[in-house]
């Protein structure tokens, strides 16, 4: 579980692909600051994926990348030198200044544009999954790339949120440096998952299995005019 609030800016160092099984295994360098009270298979969020320390020492740490989530995510298009965004996991003392976050992407977003207003920068983005805009709503949450923001603006019709970076943000965060035809990691608020599978299970189901609401309601309405 993560936080969204990036601690500090990696720096890719090695990539090794691995033949046997398809996937990557990633060095990130300049990690100091988080590698203190590092262990063997802690989890450190990179770009937003959660990934397990497979082996670190003072600066930096190794973490395997599955295909499935090379797939899933733009952690396969990165190149030696590239900057990526760290958190650790939470801890019991974690300030929780974003919102919970898995570490678990949903899709790949692709940036549409980017608008300075004032020394903020609004960013629009298109998800390559469309069915990920279900969850997100204006003034809700959104990860990106592992940073948590607030969604600006939802267009469902034509397929884009916006969010904004202020000043602070931008200097923090490797989005910032992105142009538009980019992709970043998206994680939706999973709060917004949960409540629809609840709402789905309810009116499919009811509570214990029982007919759902929606065909109680129908019937009681049948039932009555017919009674007339």
């Amino acid at each position: 579980m993560f936080t969204g609030i990036i601690e500090i800016i990696g720096v890719v160092s090695e990539l090794n692909p691995q033949a046997a099984d398809g996937g990557t295994n990633l060095t990130i360098s300049n990690a100091t600051e988080i590698l203190s009270d590092v262990h063997l298979g802690d989890s450190i969020s990179v770009n937003g994926t959660c990934l397990t320390v497979t082996s670190f020492t003072s600066s930096s740490f190794v973490v395997g990348v599955a295909p499935e989530t090379l797939r899933r995510t733009n952690l396969g298009s990165l190149v030696k030198d590239a900057n990526v965004n760290l958190e650790r996991a939470v801890s019991a003392t974690t300030r929780m200044g974003g919102h919970f976050v898995q570490g678990h992407v949903d899709t790949v977003a692709t940036i549409l544009s980017i608008t300075p207003d004032g020394n903020s920068l609004t960013f629009r983005l298109q998800p390559r999954d469309r069915g990920v805009l279900r969850y997100v709503v204006e003034k809700g949450y959104v990860t990106l790339d592992g940073a948590s923001l607030t969604v600006t603006k939802v267009e469902d019709n034509e397929g884009w949120w916006e969010v904004m970076l202020i000043a602070y943000t931008q200097e923090k965060v490797v989005t910032a440096g992105k142009k538009p035809g980019e992709g970043v990691n998206v994680e939706v608020d999973q709060i917004g998952k949960y409540v629809e599978k609840a709402v789905e299970g309810f009116f499919e189901k009811g509570v214990g299995g029982e007919p759902a609401i929606l065909e109680k309601m129908v019937k009681r309405l049948v039932d009555a005019r017919l009674a007339k």
